[in-house]
């Protein structure tokens, strides 16, 4: 296989491929007295060759630590070890809805271009096909509750906000919160099967929001999940907006 162009990869995924920060592998009883469960997906593809070992809590299905030994493309070394990062803190269901963008997003040099060319979707996939296998051996382990355990990481949220925020017009506020919700927190709402999106925007500082699928029914949607949305769009966009769910969709 015609190798790719250097030229093609974001700064960042070369970054990770020239001085990957997971590799390795963990001993299959190395957690067996803490309670701990270290689980392995291998998948083999035209001559590329990837392990995913992870360390799985068996208290509540938390993966806990995550590393990868991979042989083939450059490509798919920079894939797994961004996977290794975005697998943390998810449960092995969520990981298991793990998609080939999310890892692509992790390794962005700007937010709409991607990190991978379209040539190397085939390695990303494989990536994927290692984190099921591995997941599918923790279907035993009761997963932790979802009410406090919001699919959004906490370190996208933070101090700060748009520096022009005031300048722009309430059509181009709901704009610009509809594209942080679609780029920042859709792709981890997705991971436990469940969609948003931006109902209102009242007085410029109230966002309302509609949760679809999976998230109608989940404890966190007006809780711990809210909270992180609400932070995001605070850090992001302006510290005076506030979130609230569209409560008739809810199902409880």
């Amino acid at each position: 296989m015609k190798p790719y162009p250097w030229n093609d990869y974001s700064h960042l995924l070369i970054e990770r491929i020239l001085k990957p920060r997971n590799l390795g592998r963990f001993n299959e009883n190395a957690g067996a007295l803490q309670e701990m469960r270290v689980v392995t997906g291998r998948v083999e593809a035209q001559g590329n060759i990837l392990i995913m070992s992870l360390v799985v809590d068996e208290t509540d299905g938390i993966v806990a630590d995550a590393k990868f030994q991979a042989f083939g493309e450059t490509a798919l070394i920079g894939a797994a070890d961004a996977a290794c990062e975005v697998l943390l803190r998810k449960n092995y269901d969520q990981a298991r809805r793990l998609s080939a963008d999310l890892i692509d997003r992790k390794l962005r040099d700007f937010t709409n271009i991607p990190a991978f060319p379209k040539e190397v979707d085939t390695h990303l996939n494989l990536v994927l096909a290692a984190i099921e296998e591995a997941a599918e051996k923790c279907s035993d382990i009761p997963l932790k509750d979802p009410s406090t355990s919001p699919p959004v990481p906490s370190q996208l949220t933070g101090e700060g906000g748009h520096p022009n925020w005031h300048l722009f017009s309430p059509d181009e506020k709901l704009d610009h919160i509809k594209e942080v919700i679609r780029d920042e927190i859709q792709p981890y709402i997705e991971l436990d099967a469940g969609g948003i999106e931006v109902s209102a925007l009242n007085d410029e500082t109230e966002v309302v929001i509609a949760y679809q699928g999976a998230c109608t029914t989940c404890p966190s949607s007006t809780g711990a999940t809210l909270e992180a949305i609400q932070q995001i769009l605070r850090s992001k966009l302006s510290p005076s907006l506030q979130v609230k769910p569209d409560l008739s969709l809810l199902n409880y």
